[in-house]
């Protein structure tokens, strides 16, 4: 099985939010950045198009030793050899994943309440992606944000590995790096930046500012 690597930011794909930039440009950039997790999400995509990017991306991350990660579309995450698939509530359990991806792909899931962290992890998810932490424009059906007590209920209960999502950026990352999670992830503050790799060393420098002044 793919290993969720120990790292700090977790790229997510947004094409209509890269400033004209494809998704390749995009994460070819992260990449670049020492970005070790690109999960590749499009909602609008015909699967023509999404199987073409994801080709491609799969072996962009192959040869910068980084993990690659389809949101939903299972078919695809297995046509491209990704590393991992991450799927919501609405999307099939990880369990029924597991029965199609085999044992070499990790599974993420989605999750904002405690019950939907314990059904995910009693299903066999091999990390969760806990928010939204904040209010956000990214995905329209994203639901109210979960804030910073549930982050450390989570890294208090939860020894799988925990992905923040929702809303973070340099300005706020500091405040969820204080509840113990440790890896971050990220869409706009990351695709809609001029410059990718800036805005990768400052939310890198606000990470490391916090751990210096505790």
């Amino acid at each position: 099985m793919a290993k969720f690597p120990q790292t700090d930011i977790y790229g997510i794909t947004c094409e209509k939010l890269s400033k004209g930039r494809d998704n390749l440009e995009v994460v070819k950039q992260l990449l670049a950045a020492g970005v070790k997790i690109i999960q590749y999400r499009e909602k609008e995509k015909t699967k023509k198009e999404k199987l073409r990017q994801c080709l491609a991306i799969s072996k962009m991350c192959r040869e910068a030793g980084a993990l690659f990660i389809v949101n939903d579309d299972v078919d695809i995450a297995m046509l491209t050899e990704a590393g991992g698939i991450h799927v919501g509530q609405d999307d099939l359990p990880a369990d029924a994943v597991r029965k199609l991806v085999g044992s070499k792909m990790l599974i993420g899931v989605s999750a904002g309440t405690p019950q939907e962290a314990a059904e995910a992890v009693a299903r066999g998810a091999d990390y969760l992606g806990i928010g939204p932490v904040f209010g956000t424009g990214t995905k329209e059906d994203a639901g109210k944000p979960v804030g910073l007590e549930f982050l450390k209920f989570m890294v208090q209960n939860y020894s799988l590995p925990l992905v923040a999502i929702g809303g973070i950026n340099a300005e706020n990352i500091h405040l969820v790096s204080g509840t113990g999670i440790t890896c971050f992830a990220m869409v706009s503050a990351l695709v809609a930046a001029e410059d990718i790799a800036a805005a990768v060393h400052k939310l890198r420098r606000q990470l490391k500012l916090r751990q210096t002044t505790i």
